[in-house]
């Protein structure tokens, strides 16, 4: 998690109101940033620009979820009349209709009206979602390492792995909303089962808890990603490998994204694509190995800018992009 001033980025956990600024409230009211995962619940105020201003999260629950972004609403909105949320949400989403069921919230994972709820919950307020995927190409896209850049592929590698894409200057977000879900591509030599239901999909090799049980199934004694750096770091056999093998397997997924879609960058971002230089190193060689074709030779593949606030980042810029409803 990176907390601090930095564009887009909200304050750290559990913090206190300040004092808000009169430009913050318009005539008509406040917007609201809401940011659900399977780790972690945010929210956030959201300025004129559709910036972050002051907000909490909390650690998402196993049984409550959607008591807990509520009582995180009220929180942030602090009693003042709302007049747009933006929400991004772990996937699938649905955008036709506006259900959610991310496989890493078991509660929800049937599907909830989380769009319905909150209009309930803040009557008169327009709300939009985006797949925490495309929330973060979005926010990467305009404020952060892709900024000026028309087509890139923003992902998250993390517990799980998410991305988004924008082509063309656009977000892509695909007929029900979870276009850029890299996490779900098949890739070289992998085989194991996914949370999905398929098999051999980039999650199964890349992410921080595969590639942890991995390393511990050939002699690596940690039980964490971030012991598996650590050690990797030390110059442990099966930690280094376990990296290495993860970086592979991103590299050849970025390389057949960017060949498919014909993209300019790759912004990787998510806590475990801060494992090091044994992920890093094999992920842009291999990029580079794969991205042979002249449209995609130059592809670049750069750290992301706003750490662990993108996705409420680009909730927060759905407040200003969100059509009022039409009279009744």
């Amino acid at each position: 998690m990176v907390d601090g001033e930095h564009p887009g980025g909200a304050g750290s956990a559990r913090e206190q109101p300040r004092a808000r600024p009169a430009e913050a409230v318009t005539r008509q009211g406040i917007a609201l940033a809401l940011d659900v995962g399977g780790t972690k619940i945010a929210a956030a105020e959201v300025d004129v620009r559709g910036r972050l201003r002051d907000g909490a999260r909390v650690s998402t629950p196993a049984t409550g979820v959607w008591e807990a972004c509520a009582a995180l609403l009220r929180e942030v909105g602090a009693g003042r009349p709302v007049t747009a949320v933006g929400i991004s949400c772990a996937g699938p989403v649905d955008a036709g209709t506006r259900l959610v069921a991310p496989v890493n919230i078991p509660e929800w994972s049937v599907g909830f009206p989380l769009v319905a709820h909150v209009a309930a919950l803040l009557p008169g307020a327009r709300v939009a979602l985006e797949m925490d995927g495309a929330a973060t190409a979005l926010a990467e896209h305009r404020l952060g390492a892709g900024a000026g850049v028309a087509n890139l592929l923003a992902v998250v590698v993390s517990t799980g792995i998410g991305g988004g894409l924008v082509v063309g200057g656009e977000l892509l977000t695909g007929r029900t909303g979870n276009a850029g879900h890299i996490g779900h591509t098949i890739v070289h030599g992998a085989a194991d089962p996914c949370t999905c239901g398929g098999h051999g999909c980039l999650e199964t090799v890349a992410s921080g808890p595969s590639s942890v049980r991995w390393a511990r199934a050939h002699g690596w004694q940690g039980t964490t990603g971030v012991e598996l750096a650590r050690d990797a770091a030390a110059g442990d056999g099966p930690a280094r490998d376990a990296l290495v093998r993860a970086g592979r397997a991103l590299g050849e997924a970025f390389a057949s994204v960017a060949a498919l879609a014909d993209l300019d960058l790759v912004v990787v971002g998510g806590g475990f694509a801060q494992a090091g230089p044994p992920l890093w190193d094999a992920m842009t060689t291999t990029v580079t190995e794969h991205a042979q074709l002249s449209f995609v030779r130059d592809l670049r593949v750069v750290p992301a800018a706003l750490g662990g606030d993108a996705s409420l980042a680009g909730a927060a810029l759905l407040t200003r992009e969100t059509p009022e409803p039409p009279d009744p």
